[in-house]
């Protein structure tokens, strides 16, 4: 499979959160059909409690 290169911007408050965040991006984009990734997002971006659900099932709460 082909590899991009890509400039993005993270928020974060430091470095090192910023660093963890993109690893992170990193697999799910390797982990996960792309249509994954994008209601994974959509799902965050525009539903909170189905986000607040899956933090509560991964222990984040």
């Amino acid at each position: 499979m082909a590899k991009f290169a890509f400039t993005m911007t993270i928020e974060a408050s430091s470095e090192q959160e910023a660093e963890k965040k993109v690893k992170a991006l990193g697999v799910l984009a390797s982990k996960l059909k792309t249509v994954e990734v994008e209601k994974l997002a959509h799902i965050v971006k525009n539903d909170p409690a189905k986000t607040a659900l899956a933090k509560a099932y991964l222990g984040l709460h």
